[in-house]
């Protein structure tokens, strides 16, 4: 990177390109409409930065939110300060500057990874020193990727975590993740619960190996969310103080609970 001292100018926005290593896919459109009322109001209060590409034409560094939001305000030149980047560093950047903003949700944030990886040639170590995070935590965030598309969408659509994911890769085939992830959905389980669901899933597969049907498998989900449904239930009864005791038995064709409370 070279050391040029930062030129800022007003540059019009019809003439700036997207960054096309822009990690964060979705803009909250109420959140730009607001943006855009403050800048009717106040300006731009902190210039974008971007790259001159050719003469006349420029390439978006960090700002986009602020590049939409002027665009929604009719604005028709936008404060820029001109930075001399390679690709590399404009594609680090602009994932820094989502980072220090939270504005990535775990998807964007490993997808940004993996193109600093394939793109650009950074090992995990790199961009873990880079990022201030450790090495683990980035491997942790790519091993997401392997999971289906459609999984991965329904994890954000219904705001699910990281760790829900991560549960989930534990399971390697693919059906049976989205059985697991239907019933997290449908009984809203928190990341604790999911772990356990899945837990108990992989002990009873290992243990039946001979179980290779879909209705099985469905039906060993079943029961392990009873069981654990069970489980809460009892726990909340002893947070009461009450001396009550629990027991589960594998019947083979069926699994005997027995609570017992004293009088």
């Amino acid at each position: 990177m070279k050391n040029t001292q930062p030129e800022i100018k007003y540059i019009p926005i019809s003439i700036i390109k997207p960054n096309p290593y822009q990690p964060r896919k979705e803009f909250n459109q109420r959140s730009l409409e607001e943006l855009s009322q403050s800048i009717k109001s106040y300006g731009v209060i902190q210039p974008i930065s971007v790259r001159e590409i050719r003469e006349d034409s420029y390439e978006l560094i960090a700002g986009e939110r602020r590049l939409r939001a002027s665009e929604l305000a009719g604005l028709n030149e936008i404060p820029a300060i001109i930075v001399d980047y390679r690709d590399k560093e404009s594609a680090l950047i602009a994932l820094m500057e989502n980072l220090q903003r939270e504005d990535l949700n775990f998807i964007e944030e490993a997808e940004g990874y993996y193109n600093l990886i394939s793109d650009h040639g950074f090992t995990q170590q790199e961009i873990a020193e880079k990022m201030g995070k450790n090495q683990s935590t980035v491997a942790n965030k790519l091993r997401l990727l392997k999971l289906p598309e459609d999984i991965k969408k329904s994890l954000l659509e219904y705001n699910l975590t990281e760790r829900h994911g991560r549960a989930l890769l534990k399971l390697a085939d693919d059906d049976l993740k989205r059985k697991i992830l239907e019933r997290v959905i449908k009984n809203e389980l928190n990341v604790n619960r999911t772990e356990t669901l899945v837990n108990d899933i992989l002990n009873d597969l290992t243990k039946e190996e001979h179980v290779e049907s879909k209705q099985n498998i469905k039906s060993l989900i079943n029961v392990r969310i009873y069981l654990n449904t069970f489980k809460k239930a009892f726990s909340a009864i002893k947070d009461t103080g009450v001396n009550a005791e629990y027991k589960e038995v594998d019947k083979g064709d069926h699994v005997e609970v027995v609570v017992k409370i004293p009088k």
